[in-house]
This record gives structure tokens, sequence and C-alpha cells, in this order.
């Protein structure tokens, strides 16, 4: 059976633009990158356009393709609200080439930044600027050629994140062809004042000794078969205990030959997880940190933070639907990518919380003109103030 036909996007099902007003300071910037490449002058779609037109697919349901962002580009209402002119399936294919994406990464910075942290008392205190880092993967077309993963049939796009666990936003982010080396990108891309939580897919001591020369801090889960000289024994409060802490030691890491790229000692904190490995023993996470001062069970709190990263990319490409890569581009791909980052960030701003499934349907149930702006301001009222 041929698959069924969705019908046309009309324009009665394009609501809530007033929102984009906020968005024009926000875009400005924008307007001028690429023109330098239209030496006839007759350029009719700019960044900010561009822009404007994929945060509204976005946002609205009833667009799913940039043949339907096309479409709406049409309609007289979209055209008037966002100030641009019709756009051509032919020119927003172009602008994926055209516009370079790294402008949307100073938008990116700046939204992060205005984010409010959600959480507060000792442990928020305790854990500032706790970011997590990770990559994930974003199936790609085979013609991609760009997106290298695992053969010419099988390629996929990579997003790095670097992501504001007590803001819950993202921070930063790039994208690589699948095969990218996660702990490369990160060494390209530390931050001073950051204090890092990363899985032991990032185990390199290289790249622990970077973090620190960058000024910053991190936890990480190390392999079980590394080795360790003890240098000092630390006594475990009833927190710790109670927390699932069974040790916790200043080592130098390696032999004598590996752990030559270290200069200092490193503590390793050992946690039950609750659960029972393969040997029938209790499960252990060792996990290794240059937080002298950090008490025992905040060090296993700061790891088990990690698990927001994966949540959001849970909600990145399944609720916000990065999984549907509009350009065939890397250029493009990494716009998308971007601007989903920065539509996460505006729902968090407008909000003042992190964003869920259900605060994302209701406002696109605005936007498509099915809920009242009443209703959208009665449901965000309902939202608790603060995260547990």
């Amino acid at each position: 059976m041929a698959p069924p036909v969705k019908p046309e996007v009309q324009e009665s099902d394009i609501q809530g633009l007033r929102y984009f007003r906020l968005l024009g300071p926000l875009l400005e910037g924008l307007h001028e990158v690429g023109t330098e490449r239209d030496l006839a002058g007759n350029r009719k779609l700019f960044f900010d356009h561009y822009a404007s037109l994929i945060l509204l697919y976005f946002f609205s349901p009833t667009l799913t393709s940039l043949r339907g962002i096309q479409h709406a580009s049409g309609f007289g209402k979209v055209r008037r609200k966002l100030g641009i002119a019709r756009a051509s399936l032919g020119s927003l294919s172009e602008a994926s080439r055209v516009f370079d994406s790294a402008a949307l990464q100073e938008i990116l910075g700046q939204l992060s930044g205005q984010a409010a942290v959600l959480r507060s008392g000792r442990e928020a205190e305790a854990l500032r600027n706790l970011t997590a880092v990770d990559g994930s993967l974003l199936p790609a077309l085979p013609k991609m050629v760009w997106a290298l993963w695992l053969n010419d049939h099988k390629r996929a796009a990579k997003l790095h994140l670097h992501f504001d666990v007590l803001k819950g936003v993202p921070r930063r982010a790039r994208i690589t062809h699948g095969n990218a080396s996660e702990k490369d990108v990160l060494c390209e891309t530390l931050e001073p004042q950051r204090f890092y939580v990363i899985d032991r897919g990032y185990d390199r001591f290289e790249l622990f000794q970077k973090i620190i020369d960058a000024d910053s801090a991190f936890v990480a889960r190390l392999r079980n078969e590394v080795t360790w000289r003890l240098v000092e024994e630390r006594p475990l409060s009833a927190e710790a205990r109670q927390a699932g802490v069974i040790s916790d030691r200043i080592v130098w890491l390696g032999t004598e030959t590996s752990g030559k790229v270290l200069r200092q000692a490193l503590r390793i904190v050992e946690v039950l997880t609750g659960k029972t490995g393969k040997n029938g023993r209790p499960e252990v996470l060792r996990l290794v940190t240059n937080r002298l001062d950090l008490d025992a069970e905040l060090v296993a709190l700061a790891y088990r933070y990690r698990w927001q990263i994966e949540l959001f990319f849970r909600w990145l490409k399944w609720v916000l639907g990065c999984r549907h890569l509009l350009s065939t581009d890397q250029n493009g791909v990494e716009i998308q990518v971007y601007l989903a980052l920065i539509v996460s960030l505006l729902i968090s701003l407008w909000t003042g919380r992190k964003p869920t499934k259900r605060t994302f349907e209701t406002i696109c149930f605005y936007f498509a003109g099915w809920v009242s702006l009443d209703e959208l301001l009665e449901h965000l009222n309902r939202l608790p103030k603060h995260q547990p």
C-alpha cells in the first residue's frame, strides 16, 4: 500500500508568531553573514530569514520537511511576522551551504549564559559549573560522503555536546563525522573554570592533564584494568557510606611509563551501583577526579548527574526531531542542530524551567492554533518553580 498523503500546510496552521518578535534582536546579527558571496546583489533570503524559518519548523508540528518550510514561506502572515520574502526550494537548499553555521555558536553561548541555575543549596554550590560532555550519532544518508561511520551505506554525523547540568541547558556543541574521536574534540573545546563529568569513553591520561592545565576539574569513570600506586587512604563519612561509597584514595595513576603524562596525584572514589555484575558480585563504579576538596558522596553525585546529557540527547532527537536531517551538507546539519539547541534554550528562558515534552507540546499546540495564549500561560504557571 502507498503511504498516506499528508495534507498540505495551510496558512491557518501557522499561529503564535508573536513569539518570534523576541528573536529579532537575537538574529539581526546574522543578516549580513554570507552576503559577501552575493556578487550580483539580488539575494532575498538572508541568514536571519533562514534561521527564522528553521525555528518555525521546530515549533510547528505541521512542518515536516524543507518543502513544507518553503510552502509556509509563501503565506502572507508568515512573511509579515518574520519580515521575509517568499523563499524558493533552491534558495533554501543553497542556504545550508552559503551561511556559516559558526555564527550560531555565539548566539548559543549568549543564551546559555542567560539561563538560570535550576538547583540551589549545598550540593548545587559544590557542583557549580558541572558540565556533562558526550557524543551522540545522528543517522545520515549514504550520499552524505563527509559523514564517515561504518561503511558507505551506514553513515552518521556526530554531535559533541557540552551540557550545563545545573541549568539543564546546552552550553556549546560541535558536529563531526561519525568516526571522530570524542576525546580529541573535547581537548579542542576545553574551557576554564568548568567541572567536567565524562564517561569511561574519555578515559585518557593526556585528556585528564589537559583539563587540569585548562584550569578546570573533572570526574570520570575509569576502566577496571587501570593500575595505580596508593598515596593515601581517606576515611569515609557516614554520608559517603550511605551514598554507596566504599573507598576514597589519593593515588598516582598508571605505570611508570603510562603515568608520566600526569604531573599530580589524583583521587579515586569507588561507589556501589546497587546492581550485580556478570561475575555475580556487586557492581562498582571507579571514579577519578582532581577535586580533592569535594566530599566523596558529592563526587558520586556529580557522576550520577552525567545521565542528564543522555536524557537531553533523547529530547533533542525524539522530541525536537533532529533524527530527520534537512540538509546533506555538514554546514547545513550544523545549522539545523545548533538551531535545535537554541530552541531548547529559548524554551528554558521563556518558561524559567528545564524543557519537557509536555511543555514543548503545549508550545507547539499554541503555534498550531490549538491552544490559546491563556492556556499556554496556565500550563507554564503550573510548572514547579525549581528542579528537585
